[in-house]
């Protein structure tokens, strides 16, 4: 793999996840009024440790490469759901940008889970048992 490939893998999977990262450490810092938010969209505010756990957790796994298939696809099908429950007020142009916006960085999870992290990430490090070579690993390999 070309080197630039490889950079441009790492820092695109690093950009995707500092989204969650991000948003999901400030959930910390604004707990009562995240909490307020999510019940007046109908979700229950008990879930917001799982909520910051997954962002926050999925964020890291992404960046460092670690189970990232997994990571990637949680990811996105939160990111998914995160549109359809808080962003469908399509005639409010934020809300209908948001929707967008979730939607498109769900497309980036899902062609991350497609390809893989790359060489730069603790997937990569792991070997195949049957062929030593990491580009034909699984996410159960050890």
């Amino acid at each position: 793999m070309k080197p630039l490939n490889a950079f441009a893998e790492f820092f695109g999977r690093s950009f995707l996840a500092a989204v969650f990262l991000i948003s999901g450490l400030g959930k910390l810092g604004h707990y009562a009024g995240t909490q307020s938010y999510m019940a007046s969209a109908g979700v229950p505010g008990e879930l917001l440790p799982a909520v910051i756990a997954l962002e926050t957790a999925g964020a890291l796994a992404v960046v460092i490469g670690w189970r990232t298939r997994l990571a990637a696809v949680t990811l996105a099908v939160f990111s998914l759901l995160a549109a359809v429950i808080f962003h469908t007020d399509f005639q409010d142009q934020i809300q209908r940008i948001l929707f967008l916006k979730n939607v498109a960085i769900g497309g980036g999870f899902l062609l991350l889970f497609v390809h893989g992290a790359g060489p730069w990430s603790l997937d990569a490090k792991r070997r195949s048992p049957r062929t030593g070579n990491p580009e034909q690993m699984t996410e159960d390999s050890p």
